[in-house]
């Protein structure tokens, strides 16, 4: 009889026993999955940060330089229209004889005065121009090319 009661209880409490350890193991597997999951959700979810704000200081970045880009372009515009103007109206008369001689001889004098200056300057230097020289020279060709042209094209 003890030996059946052994029997009974041993395999009842065996499987009691058995089947409350097999749970635990379990629910222990279970809860180390989720934290795993969950600390490898969290890495995920910190690389998807920084590459977004990566993205967004490159996207920041661009947009800066290209407000840049459209101020320094509208500038340029800006003096070409001011050049074009200044162009225009170089040789415009005043209706008054003595101004518009005076006009018409105070800029060539003082040009040739500027033009005989600087090549003294060139001949004492041995005609070794600086880079100044040559922008001067690039600016003076600039200027009365371009208003023979504006002024035959009638502008």
């Amino acid at each position: 009889m003890f030996s059946a009661l052994f029997s009974f209880l041993g395999g009842s409490v065996f499987r009691a026993v058995w089947g409350e350890v097999s749970s635990w193991v379990t629910s222990s597997q279970d809860h180390n999955h989720e934290i795993e999951a969950m600390r490898l959700q969290s890495e995920l979810d910190d690389k998807t940060h920084a590459r977004e704000m990566d993205r967004l200081k490159v996207s920041a970045a661009l947009n800066i330089k290209q407000i840049e880009v459209q101020s320094e372009g509208d500038l340029a515009s800006k003096d070409a229209d001011a050049f074009v103007a200044a162009m225009a109206t170089i040789n415009a008369k005043t209706g008054v004889a003595w101004v518009d001689a005076w006009n018409g001889c105070i800029r060539p004098m003082a040009a040739s005065i500027a033009l005989v200056l600087w090549v003294s300057w060139l001949c004492t230097s041995g005609f070794n121009p600086t880079e100044w020289d040559k922008e001067l020279v690039g600016v003076i060709l600039g200027f009365y090319f371009a208003h023979r042209v504006f002024v035959s094209k009638g502008k």
